[in-house]
């Protein structure tokens, strides 16, 4: 078996320390900011979010082809680390301005932080299937990379929501914790940057650039990618209405705006301790039925979450943690398979494909991330919730309140079971590299 560097092996991790933080923060707080401290109503908060995403979609595709032929991934790494901070620290700090021209600002913003975090991530999780050939030895460079990145995520979902302090932290409140994440964002990003020096890179590709017409044909030959790509997608949108709805359910259901980081410290905290647990599962049963497993827990507890208007905190405190053991195996297994489905493509072995592939997948992961906070926002729009500036208080109606908690439990459920049967399509692809990597016994 081959083994990377632990050293190697945690200075690429470190990066999603920062990938984590600022895919979590803005997730979990910008569709707040703009509903409920700078007054933009719902419907053009939910426009706000998706139009970047979807730039970012198309934006990822070109950054992956770009990256393949040039062969290094690094100095995409350190154009990322050094902007991306910089527009983080700007996207919360709007100037004060009508709630429609705040709506203008922030949109602009986030689609220059979205194209700088394109610089970083699509050349980083391109890594992976150039680091290491060894089908093991991925899942166990994933499970580093998952942890670290369950550790980001918690700094982003714990500390931001604390000093940002919701409705009552107000602008202020938001532009310090802007200052903050960003420096968070500049260490991880910049040291995973300088600790990868040495890691094994694919040839450049060759021959004409790649159109996007011909990177759709090379990923339509690869069904087992498609199926992956699908699913997790899916997932995304689930994961991310979640996410967005975090700080409504505990201002609006829970009653206390600062609950939103204990509700996000009770679903990723669990994931952290179970990740290796997951990986040792899948040494002996396999990525795929576990990533299955992990789905189906998140998905049937999910729906339970519905009832948390009538629950003791403790009872919902406990579904969330739940919640952070499916969610745990379905960030750990997709990234752990993606290098295994670009491996299926004979092509990859000898010419830098990853790329390709990464920017595809991430393109459609930001889509369904895109979605994801925009469902939520329409749902909000569509059962009459009232937005507010930051020194506003508002009764929410009964139908707001039902729109709140619908968008944090039964759509995510829904989407997740959904995706359960596209899952299955990959069967074929894990059947035949499962074949040619025998399960290890697991390592006492």
């Amino acid at each position: 078996m081959e083994r990377l560097p632990r050293r190697l092996a945690v200075s690429y991790g470190l990066g999603s320390v920062g990938t984590g933080v600022f895919a979590t923060v803005p997730g979990l707080l910008l569709l707040y900011y703009l509903t409920d401290v700078l007054g933009v109503a719902a419907g053009l908060a939910s426009l706000v979010l998706f139009v970047p995403k979807i730039w970012d979609a198309f934006l990822n595709p070109v950054v992956g082809t770009w990256s393949d032929r040039r062969g290094a991934r690094r100095p995409f790494l350190l154009a990322g680390a050094i902007s991306l901070p910089l527009l983080f620290a700007l996207l919360f700090s709007a100037p004060d301005l009508s709630p429609t021209m705040a709506a203008l600002y922030v949109m602009v913003v986030y689609t220059l932080a979205m194209s700088a975090f394109a610089l970083f991530q699509i050349p980083y999780i391109s890594m992976p299937a150039e680091m290491t050939d060894d089908y093991h030895e991925r899942t166990r460079l994933m499970t580093i990379r998952m942890v670290l990145l369950t550790i980001g995520i918690l700094l982003g979902g714990a500390v931001a929501p604390a000093i940002s302090g919701g409705k009552d932290g107000g602008r202020h409140g938001y532009l310090v914790m802007s200052v903050v994440v960003a420096v968070i964002l500049a260490v991880a990003l910049l040291t995973c940057w300088r600790g990868t020096a040495g890691a094994r890179t694919s040839p450049p590709a060759t021959g004409d650039r790649v159109s996007l017409r011909r990177q759709a044909e090379v990923i339509r030959a690869n069904p087992g990618f498609v199926a992956l790509v699908l699913a997790y997608s899916v997932q995304g949108i689930a994961i991310s209405a979640m996410l967005a709805g975090a700080p409504y359910v505990a201002t609006y259901i829970l009653g206390d705006a600062g609950l939103a980081a204990v509700l996000f410290v009770f679903l990723v905290a669990p994931a952290a301790l179970v990740m290796p647990v997951w990986r040792r599962l899948s040494l002996t049963r396999g990525k795929l039925p576990c990533y299955a497993a992990a789905s189906l827990l998140f998905g049937v507890v999910a729906a339970t979450l519905a009832f948390g208007r009538v629950e003791p905190r403790i009872v919902v405190y406990v579904q969330v943690a739940l919640l952070g053991v499916g969610y745990a195996g379905m960030q750990l297994f997709p990234y752990a398979m993606l290098p295994d489905a670009v491996s299926a493509d004979p092509r990859s072995a000898t010419e830098a494909r990853a790329g390709v592939y990464t920017g595809v997948w991430q393109g459609v992961e930001t889509i369904g991330y895109a979605v994801g906070p925009a469902l939520y926002g329409l749902a909000l729009a569509v059962t009459g919730f009232v937005s507010s500036s930051a020194d506003e208080r508002v009764a929410q109606p009964a139908s707001a309140l039902t729109g709140v908690t619908f968008g944090f439990s039964l759509l995510p459920a829904a989407l997740v079971l959904l995706s359960l049967p596209v899952l299955k399509k990959y069967a074929a692809t894990d059947a035949t590299l499962s074949a040619a990597n025998a399960p290890l016994e697991v390592p006492a």
